[in-house]
């Protein structure tokens, strides 16, 4: 959401205004066209100084929560840029050098996720935490991809509403919590049911003859539900 735009003096000089709610802190991103120049994460009454580049280096001054967050920012872009390049040299690897290069991506992953984990649980009522759950390493990997992740988001969720009980983010984090804290007991239960047989449904084959399921030999059987009112499903 772009909330305003700012034209900077002839010394590089600007001052801009944000409305941030008691309880409710913002994270605010400062862009100089489409490169993004600053990252703030500001409380009702903070006065900050930023001072920056156009190529993204910043430095902050008034704001702790600010200071954490430029910190989880570089941080994140370090050790992408570590696992991009070793992917890389993996990409052109030959077959004895890309099982070394494979452990050595895998090992940065733990050596981050471990990180990670330490700065959520030490910085467990900052909002600064927030945006390292959603952190993704390439293009599909997940920095807490793991089920019993779970836990380490609900532990932080509970830290926060105490703290930030009416933040739209920690309420988005919860929201998350929930799915996750489902998906890990399904997957507990799943592990722990017994193995049960099927129901030994009769239908009408191809042919209009009367099957039982019982009846196929076949290792497996895919039984597909569907109904002749809609026409996309007529298709399979």
């Amino acid at each position: 959401e772009i909330l305003d735009t700012v034209r900077t003096d002839a010394s590089g000089k600007f001052v801009c205004k944000v409305a941030v709610e008691e309880g409710q802190p913002e994270f605010i991103y400062l862009f100089h066209n489409d490169v993004k120049v600053a990252s703030l994460l500001l409380e009702a009454g903070d006065k900050v100084a930023v001072e920056a580049d156009t190529l993204g280096n910043f430095t902050v001054e008034g704001s702790e929560e600010s200071l954490k967050l430029a910190q989880v920012e570089k941080d994140y872009a370090a050790v992408v840029a570590r696992m991009d390049a070793l992917a890389k040299k993996l990409e052109k690897a030959s077959s004895d050098e890309a099982p070394a290069l494979s452990k050595e991506i895998y090992n940065e992953y733990v050596a981050y996720y471990r990180s990670r984990v330490r700065y959520v649980m030490e910085n467990s009522k900052s909002l600064t935490s927030v945006p390292v759950f959603y952190q993704v390493l390439g293009e599909n990997l997940p920095v807490f991809g793991q089920m019993t992740d779970a836990i380490h988001f609900n532990n932080i969720c509970d830290s926060l509403e105490t703290v930030f009980p009416d933040s739209k983010y920690v309420k988005a984090l919860r929201k998350e919590a929930e799915v996750r804290q489902s998906q890990m007991e399904l997957n507990a239960r799943l592990g722990t049911a017994e193995e049960i047989g099927f129901p030994d449904i009769t239908l009408p084959d191809t042919k209009g003859n009367k099957m039982r399921l019982s009846d196929v030999e076949a290792k497996v059987v895919l039984v597909q539900f569907w109904t002749a009112t809609e026409a996309a499903q007529k298709m399979f």
